[in-house]
């Protein structure tokens, strides 16, 4: 290990895509950053793998664009059940697929570039009233951001655990198989279940994620749609099963005098909207301009901002996803106003206000639900 500085402008604890994202961000911004995370790269996590538009958008504000031949395209979103199918093209340009690892290394790669000091498989143990402490080693720093996801310690060694509603969870399983994707949308299949997410990451590779309430239940529930296990049979599969947990979680605050929140550790919504590294994305940005103030509040603003929109999609999947009465008839509105479906999905990616979804497509789209 190099190294580690004892006085830095900015210390992130935890050095997944969300840490990474902000040390980048505030290294832009000219300040000195150090990076720690007990973990060695590539960190992995079990996930959908896809980034939507906007959150390509906030990494190209970071300065980060991801090379085309690390990832794959996909035009928009398709919603199945066995009933319906309903899709929509973004308007903004195409989301991208990409592994976990490449997307951690890409981040690295800039880190580096930027000259942000890292450190991996390094133990922080604690806060200090002027930093961290660091492998025995008291690091002094202006700020400290925790970025260590959704059982943050920094969150709870600064006291910051406080929620604003009472957290719920929800359980997630993820696999790769070497096919060449059949689709140039990512597909979300609907069961009485939880949802089946099928995500191009390469030209010769998918990500299969499954999201439940039930924790028992696992990948296998791709069979109860015949068209997907048709597609799969015979394919190699890349990885092992990989497990997480979907969490939704909104705190009363982010931040407690120079120690600040930021990814999972700073709130997390259902992974059901695939938001997950688009608001982490958009935090960093907003973070680092709170920086530049020396304004934290800022950031709490931007934050409340940034995770308004996500929270509210989140809440209306999860209310289909709770009625398979509600949903069916939903889809089947949804399909006969297809009009309707591009909007909203242009609203989730922050390329629509909400207000501009027309009183026609509307209503349109209640008729169709009443009849369904």
């Amino acid at each position: 290990m190099t190294r580690i500085a004892v006085e830095t402008d900015v210390f992130v604890v935890g050095g997944g895509p969300s840490g990474l994202a902000v040390a980048v961000a505030a290294r832009n911004r000219g300040f000195s950053v150090t990076v720690a995370d007990i973990a060695q790269p590539p960190i992995d996590k079990a996930c959908g793998e896809g980034i939507m538009p906007d959150g390509l958008a906030a990494l190209r504000q970071l300065g980060v664009n991801i090379p085309l031949d690390a990832a794959a395209p996909f035009q928009g979103i398709r919603f199945l059940d066995d009933k319906s199918a309903v899709q929509a093209r973004f308007a903004q340009g195409p989301g991208l697929g990409i592994r976990r690892t490449k997307l951690h290394e890409i981040l690295i790669d800039k880190a580096a570039e930027a000259g942000i000091d890292m450190h991996w498989g390094a133990h922080v143990t604690g806060l200090t009233p002027d930093g961290v402490t660091i492998n025995g080693i008291n690091v002094r720093c202006r700020w400290v951001v925790g970025a260590d996801g959704q059982n943050s310690r920094v969150r709870c060694w600064s006291g910051l655990e406080s929620v604003r509603s009472a957290p719920s969870t929800r359980f997630g399983f993820r696999r790769h198989y070497r096919v060449a994707p059949w689709s140039e949308f990512v597909e979300v299949y609907w069961t009485r279940h939880g949802q089946l997410y099928v995500t191009p990451v390469g030209p010769e590779e998918i990500c299969i994620a499954f999201i439940s309430r039930n924790s028992k239940l696992r990948l296998e529930a791709f069979a109860a749609f015949p068209q997907i296990h048709a597609r799969l049979k015979g394919a190699d599969l890349i990885t092992r099963e990989q497990g997480a947990v979907s969490a939704t979680r909104a705190l009363r605050s982010v931040y407690r005098e120079s120690t600040v929140l930021v990814g999972e550790a700073s709130g997390s919504v259902d992974a059901i909207t695939g938001d997950g590294l688009s608001m982490a994305f958009q935090q960093a940005y907003a973070l680092a301009e709170a920086f530049s103030h020396n304004d934290l509040a800022q950031y709490q603003r931007a934050h409340r901002r940034i995770e308004r929109l996500p929270r509210m999609m989140a809440n209306l999947m999860l209310l289909m996803d709770r009625s398979h009465w509600l949903r069916g008839r939903s889809l089947r509105a949804l399909e006969a106003t297809p009009n309707l479906f591009t909007r909203m999905l242009a609203v989730h990616t922050g390329e629509l206000p909400v207000f501009r979804i027309g009183m026609e497509e509307t209503l349109s789209f209640g008729w169709h639900l009443l009849r369904a």
